[in-house]
């Protein structure tokens, strides 16, 4: 299943945002994203207000690879509107991501997500240069639904022969 150009777009560019916070990365990343948002029409104090506020999440996080993986949902959403609203800016969304990564250290580049499936179908995609792994658990034996019944044997039509009685039968 391959995800339509923008939301892949969209998914790259919320791993690069993320990726780039708490980083030497921030300030370029952060001002070129208020400026893509306020472009969109969004308040400009308010989507600032938002990526500090998600920053300092990251930055104060002890598990901040964890914070970030947090943070990639609600960024991909955001962008995903935006690109919706106003694909004008999509040239501009792919300039900042470009631009992100070249200020990013290689390891802070590559992310790894785990998706766990439990009686189900999981995909994820992170954006380029990303890996994700599925593992699939089936549910114990005892857990599986059960199996729908056979199928009723249809009664015999008008004109048919009478079914065949077993011998005990005092039909």
């Amino acid at each position: 299943m391959s995800a339509d150009p923008m939301t892949a777009l969209a998914m790259t560019g919320a791993t690069t945002i993320v990726a780039a916070m708490a980083t030497s990365a921030w300030q370029t990343t952060r001002a070129g994203t208020a400026r893509l948002f306020n472009r969109g029409g969004h308040d400009l104090p308010a989507i600032e207000a938002q990526l500090d506020g998600d920053a300092d999440i990251v930055a104060e996080d002890d598990d901040t690879d964890g914070a970030r993986q947090d943070l990639v949902g609600p960024w991909r959403r955001r962008l995903t509107a935006l690109l919706r609203e106003h694909p004008e800016v999509e040239a501009e969304l792919r300039a900042l991501v470009d631009e992100a990564r070249g200020e990013l250290a290689p390891a802070q580049q590559n992310w790894i997500q785990h998706i766990t499936a439990h009686q189900g179908l999981a995909a994820g995609t992170m954006g380029d240069h990303s890996s994700v792994t599925i593992h699939y658990h089936s549910a114990p034996e005892h857990q599986h639904p059960a199996s729908p019944p056979p199928p009723a044997t249809p009664a015999p039509g008008p004109g048919a022969a009478p079914a065949p009685r077993a011998p005990h039968d005092p039909r």
